[in-house]
């Protein structure tokens, strides 16, 4: 019978902790902010930012001292494409470099004054590109265009060269060996099909440790000895405390983690291959671990304003170091030993494997099996540190018991003399 009753207790005990952490929630601004309003509102931001993809019309300048048909022609084949823009033609290279500095133009390209004669006199020519390295994306967008304009012109000088009579032998001297380019997992060559998915992984747990972190310091604000855990007596039960506290960030997070890793990536057609199992089977342990490493966090800072110092110092090394942006073999083995401790690294490698490239919950098995482990680890560091910050409360509220009963008796002491 006691078993049902002390069932029964922890269950109303979790309810009451759950509806006080529900209503800490919605009272606390900055806790709104972080749990409801950024994971609203910044992935939006984020991917109208992004939209186009890909850039198009990149200024280029051009230095022509060829003056040839063939010069004009590369400079029109160019201009005509969809990447690059001819927006001034310079009279020589120090021009050109003049107009990078100043970055009108994002690259040059410089045709030699011996172009025409050289491809004349069945000598290889060179067309020079010069590219802004700054920006890898108009450096593609310069150097491919080049390539490919030097490409198709050098394959129209071959056919004309080898004297074919029938249009089948003329395509078979020109280009004997063809291909077919297929992108894969990234169709459209997008900026935003690429690092978004991601970034909306990290902004899930980012977002949970900052509004965990702020609840904390809201309850220890509130709390008359500046503890984290309120002298109640739903409050004396470490495994209740935590169920019931990761039961409300829970069933926000539910709701918050299908906006943005499922309405936001429709919203602005990016890859969604993920079958819902699988997408299901990773999300839920990833939430998991980002609540009870929030809980973990939250204990071990005093001030509301010292988690937001925290997690926006390492937001950006966490997107590094889950190898979304730069290769994960070339990351040192330190840092990927400390990568280890984030739940967003494993989280993100998933989520990309499962959403952008089709990978099935066997592809990724060591990544789920990862947050399940790190889900169960920091379930047992919240379990630890609260109940510390129980014991803590405990023994001060002993203290404050001696000290007011060793004042009584002094003011008893002082009354009979």
């Amino acid at each position: 019978m006691s078993i049902f009753r002390n069932l029964n207790e922890g269950l109303h005990d979790i309810c009451f902790i759950w509806w006080r952490e529900m209503k800490l929630m919605v009272r606390d601004e900055g806790v709104i902010i972080f749990f409801f309003v950024v994971p609203i509102i910044y992935p939006l931001l984020y991917s109208w930012i992004y939209n186009n993809e890909t850039v198009h019309e990149v200024p280029v300048a051009v230095v022509d001292d060829s003056h040839s048909s063939l010069s004009r022609q590369f400079i029109r084949m160019c201009d005509a494409s969809a990447d690059v823009k001819v927006a001034y033609y310079a009279q020589d290279l120090n021009e050109a470099k003049s107009l990078v500095s100043r970055q009108l133009v994002k690259g040059v390209y410089h045709i030699p004054s011996d172009f025409d004669t050289n491809i004349n006199r069945l000598q290889q020519a060179t067309v020079s590109v010069y590219c802004d390295m700054a920006l890898m994306l108009t450096y593609k967008a310069v150097y491919q265009t080049a390539q490919l304009v030097t490409m198709q012109m050098g394959t129209e000088i071959k056919t004309k060269l080898a004297g074919r009579f029938t249009k089948q032998e003329e395509l078979i001297a020109s280009k004997p060996l063809a291909f077919d380019e297929v992108p894969i997992f990234n169709p459209s060559g997008g900026y935003g099909s690429f690092i978004l998915p991601g970034v909306l992984m990290l902004i899930l747990q980012q977002t949970l440790v900052l509004g965990i972190g702020l609840a904390a310091g809201t309850a220890r604000e509130q709390n008359r000895y500046g503890q984290l855990v309120p002298m109640s007596k739903h409050y004396h039960g470490v495994s209740r405390i935590v169920a019931g506290k990761a039961l409300a960030y829970f069933m926000v997070y539910a709701v918050m983690g299908a906006w943005l890793l499922l309405a936001v990536p429709r919203l602005f057609h990016f890859p969604q291959l993920a079958a819902w199992p699988s997408l299901l089977a990773v999300v839920f342990p990833y939430i998991l671990a980002c609540i009870f490493f929030g809980m973990t966090v939250s204990c071990l800072v005093r001030y509301r304003e010292n988690v937001m110092l925290l997690m926006v110092f390492v937001s950006v090394p966490l997107l590094f170091l889950t190898g979304l942006s730069w290769p994960q073999s070339n990351i040192p083995a330190v840092w990927q030993g400390i990568s280890w401790l984030f739940p967003s690294t494993f989280g993100v490698r998933a989520f990309v494997r499962l959403n952008s490239m089709g990978a099935s919950l066997a592809d990724v098995l060591l990544e789920y099996r990862i947050l399940w482990i790190q889900a169960g680890a920091y379930f047992l560091l919240a379990y630890a540190v609260y109940r510390y910050q129980i014991g803590q409360a405990q023994k001060r509220i002993k203290q404050e018991y001696q000290d007011m009963k060793e004042r009584i008796e002094e003011r008893k002491k002082h009354a009979k003399v």
